[in-house]
């Protein structure tokens, strides 16, 4: 890169255009993009319902999106150096906008499927592509004020997605859930065209790792599929399950074995020699894993035991989104100042507390009871991506950061997916273990529930009627017991993630210090 062109892809936006501007133009791609992982999930049953399909069909919808962009996401690299970080996004926008819009009008399962998985391919990009123009906006002293901007979208869009989901498929027609993706992506396609066009990154002309790229789809693929088939057929019971397995991990060798081959791989494996990236994203893989599996594990239960909708479930964490957005630049602020790894520590320590907090929770809590963990999370959030993201980044060449962007995310996405999944099998398998043992604790004979049988026959239930009600609020304190040992397990993990942190260097964020390089 040619010092000219090295100005040209930093500093500040053409005239005319502000850096704030231009900035929320780029946190609007990745906030649409990260939304779309989670807002069709508490649609699925209306979604099915209209299209004359079961819930079960209809869960493609979500599966279909997550195998294609876990593909996509590992090629940004190689397409930001072929074509520029600035076109690449911009594209990458348009044609997710498109997307949206062809799945806004779907007439049929099979067609929305087809939708979703064109919208999941084009937005590999865009997430990476976001962070990279952010970096390049402002000026490295800033760069903690660019990592917030990113971070605060990254985070709260996943909560917002099913408060945001629930609340259209509850008021207004399903469709819409895609369609108001239509004038975001056209606003954040053109404000970042003309913000950042004159700024675009050199270009070379690279060959295309055609074997890579078709190992890459095969294995990424079949674990996606595994991921997220696995418990609904019942894991390695299953031969279907079981062949998706061999598949991804036949495929998954072979790949390596082909990328650390070739001249010029798909996916920069190389990165892996930078320790700060390596330690970087493991500690990220992983404390996004246990994140994503709360925020799918708690409004699951809450809509499934608790009695709450979708709108409602969804709600009780929203506070937390904006304990992060208010926070996160006072984290930008002050990060160059400390030791990032002091932050990330402070991060995972404040995790812990809010999965701690939560192994406290009962089933007739009040509403302000279930939020407070949510809040002490917030804090968690605002500090989680900035610092860790620092750390991951320090030491890459400006360069390869499309690349190590896309590879860091990639893992996340998967990661993400995998811990779901755990997380769902986990919940389920030990709320069957609680009430087996609660079933056997009880007895007709037993005094309580011979009172519990009289209350609930005076209130003019039968007998069969009265056996129910037992056993749904057995079935509800099994999956409450349940749901607290996850916490209590999340809470142990994020405290232990902690101490990869500080296998990492200290990196240089505003230090004048050189650091030595890996």
């Amino acid at each position: 890169m040619s010092t000219a062109a090295a100005n040209n892809a930093s500093g500040a936006p053409s005239v005319g255009l502000p850096m704030g501007l231009v900035a929320t133009a780029l946190a609007l791609g990745t906030f649409m993009q990260v939304l779309d992982t989670t807002i069709a999930n508490v649609s699925i049953p209306t979604i099915a319902g209209n299209l004359g399909v079961s819930p079960d069909q209809g869960t493609w919808v979500i599966t279909s999106f997550a195998v294609a962009n876990g593909i996509s996401v590992p090629l940004t690299g190689w397409l930001m150096q072929r074509f520029g970080v600035v076109r690449t996004f911009v594209a990458s926008v348009l044609l997710f906008t498109l997307a949206s819009f062809l799945c806004g009008i779907a007439w049929s399962l099979p067609s929305l499927i087809a939708f979703r998985v064109l919208q999941g391919a084009v937005s590999g990009p865009m997430i990476p592509g976001s962070q990279a123009l952010l970096l390049a906006l402002f000026p490295p002293e800033k760069k903690g004020a660019a990592l917030a901007v990113w971070s605060m979208t990254t985070l709260v869009a996943p909560i917002c997605g099913p408060i945001l989901g629930g609340f259209i498929s509850d008021n207004y027609a399903w469709e819409w859930i895609f369609l108001i993706n239509v004038p975001v992506g056209l606003f954040c396609a053109f404000v970042c065209w003309q913000g950042m066009k004159h700024k675009e990154t050199p270009t070379r002309k690279l060959p295309v790792d055609g074997i890579g790229l078709g190992l890459l789809v095969v294995w990424v693929g079949a674990l996606q599929i595994m991921l997220d088939k696995g418990k609904d057929a019942d894991w390695f019971s299953s031969t279907f399950i079981i062949v998706m397995g061999l598949v991804a991990l036949i495929g998954f060798i072979t790949f390596l074995i082909w990328e650390f081959s070739q001249k010029h791989p798909i996916i920069d494996l190389s990165l892996f020699k930078n320790r700060n990236f390596s330690i970087g994203t493991l500690a990220l893989c992983l404390g996004y894993g246990v994140f994503f599996g709360a925020v799918v594990l708690q409004p699951l239960w809450m809509q499934t035991w608790l009695g709450y909708n979708a709108t409602w479930a969804g709600l009780i964490a929203a506070p937390s989104g904006v304990v992060a957005v208010l926070i996160s630049p006072f984290v930008a602020k002050y990060m160059n100042r400390f030791d990032t790894r002091l932050f990330a520590l402070f991060s995972f320590f404040m995790f812990g507390v809010s999965y701690f907090m939560r192994a406290g929770y009962t089933a007739d809590a009040s509403y302000s009871a279930y939020i407070m963990p949510l809040l002490v999370q917030g804090v968690a959030m605002a500090i989680f991506f900035i610092a860790l993201l620092s750390i991951i980044l320090d030491g890459v060449p400006p360069h390869q950061i499309p690349a190590a962007s896309g590879l860091s995310n990639f893992l996340r996405i998967i990661t993400g997916s995998f811990a779901t999944s755990i997380t769902t099998t986990f919940w389920d398998d030990h709320a069957a273990l609680h009430q087996t043992r609660l079933a056997e604790m009880s007895s007709i004979y037993d005094s309580n529930v011979r009172e519990s049988m009289d209350q609930l026959a005076a209130a003019g239930l039968n007998h069969t009627q009265s056996l129910a009600v037992l056993t749904r609020e057995l079935g509800n304190q099994a999956h409450l017991m349940s749901a607290l040992d996850f916490f209590w397990i999340a809470g142990w993990l994020c405290w232990g993630i902690a101490g990869l942190v500080m296998f990492t260097r200290r990196p240089q964020g505003g230090k004048p210090a050189a650091v030595a390089a890996d």
